[in-house]
């Protein structure tokens, strides 16, 4: 099985908050972890908020940082993915970063994990499997 990691999933997961449960076994069972390379400045920037928010400390947020990105396998280039997404965005009034996911997801007959319910939502409009 491919799983393809969003940014809100691979935060929790490194955070081990409790939505990350239903991700911890898919992650674990992938064959191949994928997510466009626009995941690492995604990712970043959410664990830049815990420390601005003051829930985490800049050391504990560079160990998350670190767990976060080695979820991942293998970086895709937005450069091969973005004339797709940016359709489904157009097509789907939402945003590209999301179509990003969508669009590895399509290719490689994977499964999305996600907590962005919005995002699921056209997930599932798309016929794309999410992590249940």
């Amino acid at each position: 099985m491919i799983t393809i990691l969003d940014a809100s999933a691979a935060v929790a997961l490194a955070m081990n908050l409790p939505e990350s449960i239903k991700f911890q076994q898919n992650i674990h069972n992938s064959a191949l972890v994928l997510a466009p390379d626009l995941f690492v400045a995604e990712v970043s920037n959410a664990i830049w908020k815990y420390v601005r928010a003051g829930i985490l400390d800049a050391d504990q947020a560079g160990v998350v940082l670190e767990r976060a990105i080695g979820l991942v396998d293998t970086f895709e280039p937005v450069q091969m993915l973005y004339k797709e997404a940016f359709s489904v965005s157009v097509d789907h009034l939402h945003p590209v970063y999301d179509a990003l996911y969508l669009v590895l997801a399509r290719r490689h007959a994977g499964v999305l994990a996600t907590v962005d319910k919005r995002l699921a939502g056209l997930a599932s409009k798309l016929h794309i499997r999410l992590v249940d």
